[in-house]
């Protein structure tokens, strides 16, 4: 009886806490969407109000936009890199342990650093195009973080350098995974290395490329610390996101009830990523 009890006490406040801090906010969240708060929440039932006035923002439409190019872009980039990176460790090289670890690294820094990291380097003043002007390459130019129409790419390659080692691990542990008979006889049939890769390996990579795809779109809805490190959002409002729409428009525009009805847009926009992912794999644990 006793033994039964303590692991529940034990976890209770861990529980507690997640319906309070976790779930309650997002009720919260979601309830002030239907209100008309501004700078502090007001209680009054204003139905779909804000939602109306959200999809008519040119700002909000400018921020979706900008989510898709760089989703885009993001998600296949990091997943190709992830990919050629695994299949080139996954060659029983000697370095693979430290190759493993230099190319997951980033992804133990916050994306703040990274952000600061790379405003750095691609601020014509004082990174990459500065250090050019010294070496005696007068006409090296690359100014896109100063450009509002490349800003964003920017900020692609910054979520690709931090996260595309992240993806090469979970391609690595499918590929370690792969039934290696299969390969063998398909190399004793004469079959060459892009045939093996294109008709057996690859296919068998299904639940990887599923994982990655879903963890990083999950984080690319949800990327906000490293566009404001970068870019702060510019120039204009160029490198906007849903993110930092929702926070601009909360706590600096004071339009609480527009900012939590962009909150909620990308909180639907993450459960159909996320839910059936892990329906599917509730399923497949069942059926084990």
């Amino acid at each position: 009886m006793k033994a039964g009890i303590l692991p529940k006490l034990l976890l209770s406040p861990s529980v507690l806490l997640t319906l309070v801090c976790v779930y309650g906010y997002i009720m919260f969240t979601v309830y002030l969407s239907f209100t008309a708060s501004t700078l502090l929440p007001r209680y009054e039932w204003a139905g779909l109000a804000a939602y109306q006035r959200l999809l008519g923002l040119a700002n909000w439409q400018v921020s979706v936009r900008n989510l898709a190019v760089f989703a885009s872009l993001y998600i296949g980039v990091a997943m190709v890199l992830g990919l050629v990176l695994a299949i080139l460790i996954d060659q029983k090289i000697r370095a693979e342990a430290v190759l493993r670890a230099i190319f997951l690294y980033p992804m133990a820094l916050s994306f703040i650093v990274t952000g600061t990291a790379w405003k750095w380097l691609l601020d014509p003043g004082v990174g990459l195009e500065k250090s050019m002007h010294l070496l005696g390459w007068q006409d090296f130019a690359f100014g896109w973080i100063k450009d509002g129409e490349m800003a964003i790419y920017c900020v692609v390659m910054a979520a690709v350098w931090q996260t595309s080692g992240f993806a090469m691990v979970l391609f690595l542990a499918g590929l370690r995974g792969v039934d290696s008979e299969q390969i063998h006889a398909a190399r004793l049939d004469g079959a060459r290395a892009w045939q093996v890769y294109g008709r057996i390996i690859l296919p068998q990579l299904g639940p990887s490329f599923v994982s990655a795809f879903v963890i990083l779109a999950h984080m690319a809805i949800k990327s906000y610390d490293l566009v404001i490190a970068l870019t702060n959002g510019g120039p204009g409002r160029s490198t906007w996101l849903p993110s930092v729409f929702m926070y601009q428009y909360a706590f600096t525009r004071n339009e609480m009830a527009v900012g939590a009805a962009s909150a909620v847009l990308m909180l639907l926009a993450t459960g159909t990523i996320v839910l059936p992912y892990l329906w599917q794999a509730r399923k497949k644990a069942r059926h084990g």
